[in-house]
């Protein structure tokens, strides 16, 4: 069976913090978005944005409401405020949803030391207090709740993602 999502790609613009959805070559829709504040890299730890061709291999979150708090990938069942930021500062949130990328590119981010799928490079929704446009994530690529509940809708498992900067 094929799906209108079959040819949807994505790609993340790490200069422009920009997430751009296609079909085909035509512009879908386009986010602003949040990248690593230590810049573009495939090394674990590093904190860094991967780069490359990935794909989003699980999608986690369905039904969840807007700002519902992940950990570990699992809903916490809280909904993000200002009051519960402030019982939990060191929580980097990830809220509503997650899109979990996984490397296409053998010995760069696929595989080896520097999988993606392995350290748990995602996009998510951050808190509205959060800027977009600049890059401030801690590797992860970080998009308003409303706009990844949008995408979310538009993408399958199994779409492409190419990340560039």
């Amino acid at each position: 069976m094929v799906t209108e999502n079959r040819h949807r790609h994505i790609l993340v613009d790490l200069d422009r913090q920009r997430l751009t959805l296609f079909q085909h070559d035509r512009i879908l829709h386009e986010y602003s978005v949040s990248t690593a504040i230590n810049g573009a890299g495939e090394e674990p730890g590093s904190e860094c944005t991967p780069r490359g061709l990935h794909a989003i291999r699980i999608k986690v979150g369905t039904g969840e409401p807007l700002n519902g708090v992940f950990v570990g990938r699992r809903s916490t069942g809280e909904i993000y405020s200002a009051r519960l930021a402030g019982k939990y500062p060191e929580r980097d949130w990830i809220l509503t949803r997650i899109l979990w990328l996984t490397g296409r590119e053998p010995g760069k981010n696929r595989g080896g030391k520097n999988d993606t799928l392995r350290r748990y490079i995602y996009i998510h929704g951050t808190p509205d207090s959060e800027p977009m446009g600049e890059p401030r994530s801690h590797g992860c690529i970080r998009m308003r709740n409303d706009d990844l509940v949008e995408l979310f809708d538009l993408v399958d498992a199994g779409t492409l993602v190419d990340i560039r900067g």
